[in-house]
């Protein structure tokens, strides 16, 4: 008998792992959206969200990774799936050090006794796709992270049987979410793949610490490239506090609430003005020390630069028009934006989405949107947008886990942190906020010079109709109808002309104010040939 392959034998095994969780989503998925967004049992959701929390990181590496991608998923899982997954963390019991050794030394191409002064075999850390060690190297403190032994055939494998997995999502749970699970699995395996190519991640490091080279108080370690591959980096060892050792850090006297400050805009500046950012800001990250010099000011460490985001002026404008709607909460400009930035289908239901967001946007009144953290706008935007075909690009996935988990940050060392405010009050000092209204402005024109030239093309159209007035003897109908009634076909036909542009816009079917525009040009034209 012919051997099963590792590929089939592990689908069937995370079939048989999955399919309960499968079960319960889509139960809790139907409930909620005939709701309308309404969790109506919201414990026995988190009950379901935990046991599907344990099967993935039963299942390993890739499915942690997975489940972090999908923590910041609205359009896919419900809040408290959301609140579940978040809480998964990348660390995985370390493998022997007798099995991470040919690693090392096969991309070193040397002995690491022959290479390195002296090497710790105890694990600092490990995580789903590598392990950390101290070593010193020609007399200096490094940290040797190495790929996890076989990890890159397991991803393989995983990555084909999620992707067989695709077709049954929209078969058995929801035939909408074929697409969006075609989408979250291609975005997870690029990213797994940059991820465990420490080459990449190198390369990163470097981009950034080249762009935060005027931040003195941003400390990020150096790259050893030459004993540095794909499978193993080096780099210098900075030691310093882990960025929530609350304790450490009171004792050293480091003010928390500006410490936290600090740090929530140095991420916002790589998102507002560099090319990079960190998407993966999660305390073992991030680790503070006081200078060397006699002025002994808090410096941030940064670690770990596998998972990178980035975003084009384009994108980052736009982000910023959405942040601006927000705060006058205007939903039109919200839909709007969300349309730019693709997360909505060009062909989707403009009004009912816009009724979505009016209805999420209502529950913000009261409160200053400055007030709404982080995770209360993605409890909107879950309850909004879970219930419409949505996706998320690559860029704004990680955009989001990387606010998600900053803010939890943020507000580990400070609980009266209100994120939204501190990037208000950046995007205010930078002169962003203005840019995104001249932009909004620059739109507006534009469509209403689009407006415009579509209603000079509809008006010799308007203008034959209308002459279908006159009856076979050259006589006008308006004419003849003029005493007995004030109401000229003239006018009828284009308010009914005009009718159909704004039905057409109510139902989302057309932009509103192009629809606006020619209705009016339409109803002018209408009035004065009805009056010749």
């Amino acid at each position: 008998m012919a051997l099963i392959k590792p590929e089939t034998r592990r689908f069937f095994q995370v079939i048989w792992k999955l399919l309960p969780v499968a079960l319960n989503y889509r139960r809790d998925r139907r409930e909620i959206r005939k709701a309308e967004g309404r969790l109506v049992h919201p414990a026995k959701y988190t009950k379901h969200a935990k046991k599907a929390v344990d099967s993935f990181i039963e299942l390993g590496p890739a499915y942690i990774k997975l489940g972090q991608l999908l923590s910041v998923r609205p359009d896919v899982l419900p809040q408290p799936y959301i609140d579940e997954f978040a809480k998964l963390q990348d660390e995985v019991p370390p493998a022997p050090f007798e099995e991470v050794r040919p690693t090392i030394e096969q991309a070193l191409g040397n002995s690491i006794s022959e290479v390195f002064d002296s090497f710790d075999k105890d694990v600092v850390t490990g995580a789903s796709l590598g392990q950390v060690y101290r070593a010193v190297y020609k007399g200096e403190q490094v940290v040797v992270k190495v790929n996890r032994p076989g990890i890159r055939e397991k991803i393989e494998i995983d990555t084909k049987v999620l992707t067989k997995l695709i077709p049954l999502v929209g078969r058995f749970i929801d035939k909408s979410l074929q697409f969006t699970a075609k989408s979250i699995i291609d975005q997870f395996s690029e990213t797994i793949k940059e991820e465990e190519d420490y080459r990449k991640e190198a390369q990163n490091l470097l981009m950034i610490k080249k762009n935060m080279i005027s931040q003195k108080d941003v400390i990020i370690p150096r790259v050893y490239p030459k004993i540095s591959s794909e499978r193993v980096l080096v780099l210098e060892y900075i030691g310093g506090m882990k960025i929530l050792d609350l304790k450490s850090l009171d004792e050293a006297g480091v003010d928390r609430r500006k410490l936290a400050r600090r740090v929530a805009k140095i991420f916002f500046m790589m998102l507002l003005s560099q090319s990079l950012f960190h998407a993966d800001p999660h305390p073992g990250n991030i680790s503070v020390r006081l200078s060397p010099d006699e002025k002994k000011s808090t410096q941030i460490i940064l670690y770990d630069f596998g998972m990178i985001g980035s975003l084009d002026p384009e994108t980052r404008l736009k982000l910023i028009k959405f942040y601006t709607a927000l705060v006058d909460f205007n939903s039109s400009r919200v839909v709007d934006t969300m349309i730019d930035l693709g997360l909505v289908q060009p062909d989707a239901n403009r009004y009912v989405i816009r009724r979505g967001v009016e209805l999420a946007l209502a529950d913000m009144q009261g409160r200053k949107v400055e007030e709404t953290e982080v995770k209360a706008l993605l409890e909107i935007a879950n309850r909004t947008i879970y219930q419409f075909p949505f996706k998320l690009p690559k860029n704004l996935v990680l955009y989001m886990r990387m606010l998600s988990i900053l803010e939890g940050v943020c507000l580990a060392l400070d609980p009266q942190f209100r994120f939204v405010k501190i990037l208000g009050n950046l995007l205010e000092e930078e002169g962003l906020v203005d840019e995104a209204y001249r932009s909004e402005l620059q739109d507006a024109i534009k469509k209403i010079s689009k407006a415009l030239d579509a209603g000079i093309e509809v008006l010799p159209l308007l203008k034959g109709f209308l002459e279908q007035n006159y009856d076979p003897t050259g006589v006008r109908i308006a004419e003849r109808d003029k005493r007995s009634s004030k109401f000229v076909p003239g006018l009828g036909a284009g308010l009914g002309i005009a009718g159909l542009f704004v039905s057409a816009a109510y139902f989302g079917k057309f932009d509103a104010k192009i629809s606006f525009v020619i209705s009016l040009v339409v109803l002018v034209f209408s009035l004065v040939y009805s009056r010749q």
